[in-house]
């Protein structure tokens, strides 16, 4: 979490480090709920957290960092690519 002067939680996001069979039992990095506060956006701070999460998943020897977005968030999506990441697979989820 990233906190302004006031102490108030304006950015935050999830990194999961977890094990998959796939590239020989390698670790994968799962990033999730990347949240900036609407007043932040546009700043550099989403690009800072997304760089330091890239940078703690080369530090683990990860081999593939992933994330989801949602498609109705074409900003997200440029946002996201404009770091390097791209759109590979369709993915799909059941609310229980």
């Amino acid at each position: 979490m990233v906190e302004n002067e006031q102490g108030e939680i304006i950015g935050a996001m999830q990194l999961s480090f977890i094990q998959y069979l796939t590239y020989q039992g390698g670790i994968r990095a799962q990033m999730e709920a990347v949240r900036i506060h609407k007043n932040y956006r546009g700043t550099g701070l989403g690009t800072k957290i997304l760089k330091w999460a890239i940078f703690r998943a080369k530090e683990n020897g990860v081999h593939v960092l992933q994330l989801t977005t949602d498609k109705k968030r074409p900003d997200a999506i440029r946002f996201y690519e404009s770091l390097g990441f791209k759109a590979t697979h369709e993915g799909m989820k059941m609310h229980l």
